[in-house]
């Protein structure tokens, strides 16, 4: 009996090791949505790589200790009876609902995990590095085995970045934003060549405009600091189209501020100073980086009327004067 009970312990322990974290993921969209899995180099595939998950529906899988890859959702995709097809937004090219180890054809947003051993840390993160396509949240629920280790904060894109995306970075259908990199091909948008390091590469007006509208995202390849998360035997939810009040509880949640220092993946840099307010329409940078027509238009109204303003005073003057 006491042997059994022992094999029993050394079974779950086993068990307990070789899961590294489940994934649930959510669906609050209003349209259906395919999530992709990419596991990266060396890591073992998950129980799948791509699936259709209507609205209102939830999927899980686990993970095994040590796993890293990346989630990303396709939308607007159309699949035949054979199950061929392609996605307008996040498409990894693979002409199926699995992406067969195939990456997202940016614009995408995407959220990037790296699990630790049994009692370290997990990394993880949401990027808008490669774009935007929808929004998207990471929500970290500790396990019992959790020593504490981590922040285990939210992080994520609520907002909307579709209708307030510039002009310029614009997919043609209006259905995602793109990066100043994947739109400009420049260096210093791509953090490459000369750029490619923290103390060269700056961010832009560009990624400047995402991080005000989503503080605990990557806006650009250096923005480790306010954007990497850390957490020690955690369970994850991954929420498409998370409600808008969600967003106060990832605002809330303590900011790991030493998470990329601890990382061994991208390098620490100093990022802009974290904003905590959502980017409206109407604000400077928006009218910045949009060129929006219609803030011209109203400049050159209120232009003109200074301009008759003006006018009309000085013919006032003239007219006392001859009196």
């Amino acid at each position: 009996m006491a042997s059994t009970l022992m094999l029993t312990m050394l079974f779950s322990l086993l068990l307990q090791g070789v899961k590294g974290a489940t994934f649930t993921f959510i669906n609050k969209c209003d349209h259906p949505v395919w999530p992709g899995i990419l596991s990266s180099a060396g890591s073992p595939p998950l129980g799948t790589t791509g699936f259709e998950l209507p609205h209102g529906t939830t999927q899980t899988f686990d993970a095994p200790t040590g796993w890293s890859g990346r989630f990303w959702g396709r939308t607007g995709c159309k699949f035949d009876s054979s199950g061929r097809g392609t996605c307008t937004t996040g498409d990894c090219g693979s002409d199926q609902v699995a992406c067969n180890g195939a990456g997202a054809a940016p614009p995408a947003t995407l959220a990037e995990f790296t699990l630790g051993s049994p009692g370290s840390k997990d990394f993880y993160d949401v990027s808008l590095v490669d774009g935007y396509n929808l929004p998207m949240m990471v929500d970290a629920a500790p396990s019992s085995l959790s020593s504490g280790a981590g922040a285990c904060g939210s992080t994520g894109c609520v907002a909307d970045l579709n209708a307030r995306c510039p002009a310029e970075l614009r997919t043609m259908d209006g259905t995602a934003c793109r990066s100043a990199c994947e739109a400009f091909g420049k260096p210093e948008y791509c953090c490459s060549g000369e750029f490619g390091s923290p103390d060269k590469c700056a961010p832009s007006v560009y990624s400047q405009m995402f991080k005000s509208a989503c503080p605990r995202s990557y806006s650009y390849a250096y923005d480790d600091a306010t954007s990497t998360f850390t957490c020690a035997s955690a369970d994850y939810t991954i929420t498409f189209c998370p409600d808008f009040t969600s967003l106060k509880s990832s605002r809330d949640s303590t900011q790991p501020k030493a998470a990329a220092a601890a990382s061994t993946t991208p390098p620490t840099t100093t990022s802009p100073p974290e904003t905590t307010g959502v980017m409206f329409a109407d604000s400077w940078l928006a009218s910045l980086a949009t060129a929006d027509a219609n803030t011209h238009k109203m400049s050159s109204l209120h232009d003109s009327a200074l301009t008759v303003t003006f006018i009309a005073c000085c013919l006032l003057i003239s007219s006392l004067l001859v009196l």
